[in-house]
C-alpha cells in the first residue's frame, strides 16, 4: 500500500470555491477509484488544507493520476490555488 499527504496551498479568500470543487473530487475518487482505500479532505486549525490518500497499490495510484474526473478537476482548481502542493508519498507499515 502507498500513503499519500498532501499539503493543499489555498489561497485564503478561495476557500469556499476550493472545498466545493475538491469535495466533488473527493466524490467521484470513493465512486470510481476501487483501488483507492482513502481520500480525504482535512482543515487544520491554522486553516490549512490537507488530503489524506491510501492506495492498494502503484497500479492504484498511477489509475487516480490518470482518471478522467481528476484531470477534469484541475479547471476548477485554476485561481483557486495559491502555490504547488506540498506531497510526501510513504509505504505503509503493514503485516
Amino acid at each position: 500500500m502507498i500513503g499519500i499527504t498532501a499539503k493543499l496551498n489555498v489561497k485564503p479568500e478561495m476557500t469556499e470555491q476550493f472545498e466545493s470543487v475538491f469535495l466533488d473530487l473527493m466524490d467521484a475518487v470513493k465512486a470510481n477509484e476501487p483501488g483507492c482505500l482513502m481520500y480525504q479532505l482535512c482543515k487544520d486549525e491554522e486553516g490549512d488544507y490537507y488530503v489524506l490518500e491510501l492506495y492498494e497499490n502503484e497500479a492504484a495510484l498511477a489509475a487516480h493520476g490518470q482518471s478522467e474526473h481528476f484531470k477534469a478537476s484541475g479547471a476548477g482548481f485554476k485561481g483557486v490555488m495559491g502555490g504547488p502542493p506540498e506531497i510526501k508519498r510513504m509505504p505503509a507499515v503493514t503485516r
